[in-house]
């Protein structure tokens, strides 16, 4: 255990938690994401989603009361731009009202501008892939600087090397369809491959690192346009592994870190700050990354119970980027509340002791704010608040009361 002293956290530091528009708005028809849950099998559907769209009130004010300083949310690209070239005013002018309300409560805003959906519209033109994604992306970020006035963080894009990953499997997936396509006119016959949506870790395929510097180029476009026209700082998250080199397994790690990882971190060279995602360890061996074994302790997505993973996380993003440290998210999959605390307990404890050996760090965002719809499935619960997904009724567990009572004390 960290000693008292060590688990004091400045009177400045940030308390709050995070959401995504996707996984809690709910009828976000215009995004590639949605067209997709449509098409995949094994997928279930978002839907409404928590409501949040209209909701987001009342969630801001769950946050608030129990004592909690920040709330991280996103804007949807595919509502400000549901058509190339057509802005919504209407939609600059909801998010805007959402900045508001979070700053009449009393919550520091993070804003994300890019949470993995995309308009249907920049999908089907090729997406990240097309010659001119950095530039579409570049002027749906200036339009949005409109409504950031009194903004102080801003998280670019979320995980882009998961993004990078998944616009990778996109591709791919593309070019199995036509496949099937020529095969089917050609009198052939043609084997999908099985898509397993599972809320089990599957091994994902390493991110291409030329799609990664794609990435890397529209983050640092959408940063000039940010420092131009905002007062925010910037930055954006990774999706940090937490490795851990099996013995013999040194080489890879380094190997694995860079491309997963790294890449992304010496794409935040010059940022404000970058933001840490973690959730649990992962260890890699001479053959690469060791799968998770079953256990009781794992959590509901089968991930190891792991919450030193935070610590370790901010300690490896300090070495190679030098930036202060946001948690831009952290927690577990679990319906145990009780797990949930004792986790986020742990985690808190890590981050401190970093700290105390001089990692600077602003501040610590949950992930989630709400139990939501994690990305196909709706089984595995996250949330600091559970919600009825038929009436929407928002009920507090005891986490929300327990991390506000860190945040009001400033220490464990």
């Amino acid at each position: 255990m960290t000693d008292i002293a060590a688990t004091t956290f400045p009177s400045t530091f940030l308390w709050g938690a995070s959401t995504a528009p996707h996984q809690i708005e709910g009828g976000n028809v215009g995004s590639d994401f949605w067209a997709n849950e449509g098409r995949v099998p094994g997928m279930e559907r978002s839907g409404d989603a928590c409501d949040s769209y209209h909701r987001y009130a009342e969630d801001m004010q769950l946050l608030a009361g129990a004592g909690c300083t920040a709330y991280r949310f996103g804007i949807e690209w595919a509502r400000i731009e549901p058509e190339e070239g057509l802005f919504s005013n209407a939609e600059l002018a909801h998010y805007r009202r959402m900045i508001d309300t979070a700053l009449e409560l009393g919550l520091t805003p993070v804003v994300t501008l890019h949470h993995f959906t995309n308009p249907r519209w920049f999908a089907e033109r090729g997406g990240w892939l097309a010659d001119d994604a950095v530039d579409l992306f570049t002027r749906y970020v200036e339009r949005v600087t409109r409504i950031l006035d009194g903004v102080e963080w801003v998280v670019t894009m979320n995980e882009p090397n998961m993004l990078s990953m998944m616009t990778a499997m996109g591709r791919d997936m593309a070019v199995r369809a036509q496949a099937a396509s020529s095969a089917e006119q050609d009198g052939g016959e043609w084997t999908s491959p099985t898509v397993d949506n599972g809320p089990r870790p599957v091994q994902l395929p390493t991110p291409d690192p030329e799609i990664g510097q794609v990435f890397v180029r529209a983050h640092h476009a959408a940063r000039e346009v940010l420092r131009a026209r905002t007062t925010a700082k910037v930055g954006w998250s990774v999706a940090n592994r937490a490795y851990q080199a099996r013995p013999g397994g040194e080489e890879k790690m380094r190997e694995l870190s860079w491309a997963w990882e790294d890449l992304y971190l010496a794409g935040s060279a010059g940022d404000d700050f970058v933001g840490v995602q973690s959730y649990s360890v992962q260890y890699v061996t001479a053959d690469g990354i060791e799968p998770y074994p079953d256990h009781p302790d794992n959590t509901l997505v089968g991930t190891a119970y792991r919450p030193d993973a935070l610590g370790v996380a901010v300690r490896h993003t300090h070495e190679v980027t030098g930036l202060p440290i946001l948690v831009t998210e952290n927690g577990i999959a679990t319906g145990d509340d009780s797990r949930r605390i004792a986790y986020t307990t742990g985690a808190l404890e890590g981050l401190a002791a970093a700290m105390a050996d001089g990692v600077t760090v602003h501040g610590y965002l949950h992930w989630s704010l709400l139990d939501n719809y994690e990305w196909g499935h709706w089984a595995p619960t996250f949330g600091l608040v559970a919600v009825d997904r038929e009436t929407f009724v928002r009920t507090p567990k005891p986490s929300l009361a327990w991390l506000g009572g860190v945040a009001k004390r400033g220490q464990l």
